[in-house]
């Protein structure tokens, strides 16, 4: 169907331009939420779009509609839409690649999914955290379906197809009066979250929560546990977009070549990853996929980059050009973040150290400095392994200068978003009690 869509739109579009870039998406949402252990929000959702940009005498113009009936006029709307737009050589399309292959982005079990199965597991999940002694505030289980054509006047026919599954619960736990919560989540481009596992080790870690001690404010080693790793790098990562650097808002401008984090660390950023969850054949402009590196060996070795970013420095893109939907453009965002570390320490071999499990107010952060204070969430005193609550504390510090000794603990990675990463053991972070 896509093809055809694309044929069409090729056939409307080349009325008034030679240079223009068609993309279309079609996706399948299956969705259930609940509160408590009520579900009270059920959703099976179809969505069609396409997205037409045209550049025309030097000026790129665009127009988006979910009416597949609308096609020609939205060719029509790209063009005129040019018309409004200043001059500028730096937009240019995709040119023709070898895409590469991927594993493990799709799923066929999909089709075999209906929202009874959706229901059947996720109230799976809740009674099997009513039985291990918690209550649930609110969950959720996703399923969806994406296709996505990119077709462009350079010859570019980028087709992709991936699935995703995803799993979130929230919870109480209550002793004696005291009261801890806690959050966690599981996603997969494959349909193998173990909901099981994922609600007794959310209700282990909610009591383990219970009968917090205070915490006296001093400078420690913090333990970053993968949700909280993944709030603070949030803000690094932005100094890497190219068009950050562009604007004079990324710390990293003009250090290409230069030292910014320990030796030990190698950063990638890599849309080719076998089962990623942000991995493709291509961008969202239909550049090939590729791995890129960031960082390697603590020295700073490149940005992220659109095509037009990557035009106004002269280079090619990395293939970091996304949307988040048909209904708007591209713009620079990373794939699958990988923090790939030499050397890393076991948890049970670390001294008098402050574990965070999550954070809250991440985006609060400085994006530009990295400065940041953050509340610490299910957090505990740790030492050879030996765990003790704690009660509400707050972690401050700058996450560049931090990253400068920092240490992976332990050896297993997760995704977490668009990061692979393990834990984090950083230095000397200040750490306020309540």
């Amino acid at each position: 169907m896509l093809y055809e869509l694309a044929e069409e739109a090729k056939r409307e579009i080349s009325k008034y331009s030679d240079n223009y870039e068609i993309y279309l998406e079609n996706t399948e949402l299956l969705q259930l939420d609940s509160q408590k252990t009520d579900l009270n929000f059920a959703k099976e959702e179809i969505s069609l779009g396409i997205g037409i940009r045209v550049i025309k005498d030097g000026s790129v113009g665009f127009a988006f509609t979910s009416d597949m009936g609308e096609i020609a006029k939205t060719c029509e709307n790209a063009y005129l839409n040019s018309k409004l737009n200043s001059k500028d050589e730096n937009f240019s399309f995709a040119e023709v690649q070898k895409l590469p292959k991927i594993k493990g982005t799709f799923d066929k079990k999909f089709q075999e999914i209906d929202l009874d199965e959706l229901t059947s597991s996720l109230k799976s999940v809740l009674n099997c955290i009513e039985d291990n002694g918690c209550q649930t505030t609110s969950g959720g289980f996703s399923a969806a379906e994406g296709e996505v054509l990119i077709v462009n006047s350079n010859g570019v026919e980028a087709h992709d197809k991936s699935t995703g599954f995803s799993l979130g619960v929230s919870i109480n736990a209550l002793r004696d009066g005291d009261l801890a919560t806690a959050y966690d989540s599981v996603s997969s481009c494959l349909y193998d979250l173990d909901g099981i596992k994922l609600a007794e080790d959310l209700c282990d870690l909610a009591k383990s929560s219970l009968d917090g001690e205070h915490i006296e404010t001093s400078d420690k080693d913090v333990i970053l546990d993968y949700h909280a790793v993944t709030g603070l790098l949030s803000t690094f990562m932005s100094g890497f977009s190219a068009d950050n650097v562009q604007r004079g808002r990324s710390r990293l401008a003009g250090k290409i070549g230069e030292k910014i984090v320990t030796e030990g660390l190698s950063i990638y950023d890599d849309g080719t990853v076998d089962g990623g969850l942000n991995s493709a054949v291509s961008d969202d402009e239909g550049t090939a996929s590729r791995r890129t590196a960031l960082v390697e060996c603590g020295v700073l070795k490149g940005y992220l980059y659109d095509i037009y970013t990557a035009n106004k420095d002269g280079v090619k893109s990395t293939s970091n050009g996304f949307r988040g939907s048909y209904a708007g453009t591209p713009s620079v965002s990373g794939s699958n973040i990988i923090f790939d570390f030499k050397d890393h320490v076991m948890e049970d071999e670390i001294n008098d150290a402050f574990l965070v499990t999550d954070v809250l107010g991440a985006h609060t952060a400085n994006p530009i400095t990295g400065d940041f204070s953050v509340e610490a969430s299910n957090s505990f005193l740790i030492d050879k392994g030996v765990k003790k609550p704690i009660k509400k504390a707050m972690i401050s510090g700058n996450i560049y200068d931090l990253l400068g000794d920092a240490v992976a603990v332990g050896e297993e990675t997760k995704q977490r978003g668009s990061f692979i990463i393990p834990k984090l053991l950083l230095h000397d972070v200040r750490v306020v009690g309540n």
